[in-house]
């Protein structure tokens, strides 16, 4: 049967009062007899997905609008209780880039179990994953034309807004339990084309993430997609090639592990706290978490090294920048690079007024970034709007008023990023740099480039000021590089 629910949607306008379907209904319909059957769908209880495929690198490539870094998927096992609507995924990804924890293949298990996401380490380890992960699963559970065609049919879920688009019929789904998606089918066929759902970004916003779904074949009396890609905003972020999939089989234990189980909800962002250093006169290193930044005091203003994270991040830092120094501004706001955990915070500190100054290559990302609406989250800039004012850095930026001297070098040729900035010292000897190389870490992919940018550019260094790790003796950063040479 040939099924084409446009002709429902032509019909709207003649739909009488009596009729027993709306045209969101009908679209749900067709869906479900496109798919095997209303009644084959709601007694689905389990699916197993196997496969292989690929995973972006979303935020963290090249350059910010570069998609290139990929991992490899393999030993893909997706297990899911249609009914109680929980899930693990385990999976091998291998990078096909240099990578902090190295290009060995990497077990993931990921899970979600009722309000509990949880991870399970390769050592057995379980933690509880953060309550906006859980959510993010939720959602994602819905991205699979079984689990949101089942929950459409559900009584209690909402649906509205049918509508043709390029040939496919779309409706707006609330399931039960209050997830917003939105279904596209095919014009012809019927089949589930596409599940989109909106969340939030710190970088980017709000933006929309799109499951397509491609070569159906015939599983047990249900047509199921072979191929599911994923978009996150305009960027592929997965894909998956389906080897084997099961109906109604054994998923095995998809309970959360009691570890993260009774660990406590985590809420949101833990608190930020700030620990303050002095590194030399007008030079403050401003750590106590992951992720630190430099404060760097000139005669009439002060400048921040790095805006990390996310909101509650950048603002504790600036709040504790401006305590240090009260009788003078905060102008600026130098960003390492456009990694998203390193930049998460410069929308907050566009809100505080503070001038990015970044990698050429970074100005017209920024540009879209500081644009785009932050309405489901709304964040400092969504709350306190002000524009973008940035200076680029190309070849050196001299940051100098006869009080203090910082020189901004690129980082040239790194294979972790394009966009690199170090900030150099010259009277203290000092060198600023974020990710390529933290003192102590288990590999050390990107350090033999840095310890190349220092000698070509013949910089005198006593110690490095990382923004991950502690402060360390320059002779480290030659050791490391020595060592890896030797092996």
């Amino acid at each position: 049967m040939t099924h084409r629910p446009w002709i429902a949607l032509a019909a709207i306008g003649l739909l009488s009062a009596c009729a027993r379907a709306t045209p969101e209904q009908r679209i749900i319909n067709d869906a479900a007899a496109a798919l095997g059957g209303r009644d084959r769908i709601l007694a689905v209880q389990t699916l197993v997905i196997e496969g292989e495929g690929t995973n972006g690198n979303l935020g963290q490539d090249m350059t910010p609008e570069a998609t290139g870094q990929t991992f490899t998927v393999s030993g893909y096992r997706r297990a899911i209780d249609v009914a109680g609507r929980r899930v693990r995924i385990e999976q091998t990804r291998t990078p096909n880039f240099p990578y902090f924890q190295g290009q060995q293949p990497q077990t993931q298990v990921l899970g979600l179990d009722g309000d509990v996401a949880y991870n399970v380490a390769a050592n057995g380890n379980a933690t509880r994953a953060a309550n906006a992960v859980a959510e993010a699963r939720r959602v994602e559970l819905y991205h699979h034309p079984i689990t949101i065609v089942r929950a459409a049919l559900d009584p209690a879920a909402m649906l509205t807004n049918a509508r043709m688009l390029d040939s496919e019929a779309s409706v707006d789904v609330m399931t039960a339990d209050g997830v917003t998606l939105t279904l596209a089918i095919d014009g012809t066929t019927a089949l589930p084309a596409r599940v989109t759902s909106m969340t939030d970004n710190a970088n980017l916003g709000d933006l929309a993430i799109e499951t397509s779904f491609g070569g159906y074949q015939d599983v047990g009396g249900l047509q199921l997609p072979t191929t599911l890609t994923t978009k996150t905003d305009q960027y592929q972020t997965a894909e998956l090639r389906v080897t084997n999939q099961t109906v109604d089989a054994d998923v095995r234990a998809l309970a959360a592990p009691p570890a993260a189980a009774s660990a406590a909800p985590i809420t949101g962002p833990p608190p930020a706290n700030v620990s303050v250093e002095e590194v030399a006169r007008g030079v403050w290193f401003l750590a106590g978490q992951s992720h630190h930044s430099v404060l760097v005091e000139f005669a009439d203003h002060l400048t921040l090294i790095e805006a990390p994270q996310n909101d509650t991040r950048t603002l504790a830092v600036i709040a504790k920048a401006r305590e240090l120094r009260p009788d003078k501004p905060l102008t600026q706001v130098v960003n390492t690079h456009h990694h998203f955990d390193h930049s998460g915070g410069i929308r907050a500190a566009v809100s505080e007024g503070l001038t990015v100054i970044t990698h050429s290559a970074n100005a017209a990302f920024y540009q879209k970034a500081v644009g785009r609406p932050h309405t489901i989250v709304p964040d400092a800039l969504a709350k306190n709007p002000k524009p973008l004012t940035t200076e680029t850095v190309n070849d050196e930026m001299i940051l100098s008023d006869g009080t203090m001297t910082v020189a901004l070098y690129p980082i040239t040729g790194n294979p972790h990023a394009s966009t690199l900035l170090m900030a150099y010292f010259p009277r203290e000897r000092i060198l600023v740099e974020a990710d390529v190389f933290n003192p102590g870490g288990a590999v050390a992919p990107y350090a033999a480039n840095l310890l190349e940018n220092i000698r070509r550019r013949n910089l005198r260094i006593d110690r490095i000021v990382p923004i991950h790790g502690a402060i360390t003796p320059f002779g480290e950063l030659a050791r490391t590089v020595a060592a890896l040479g030797a092996n």
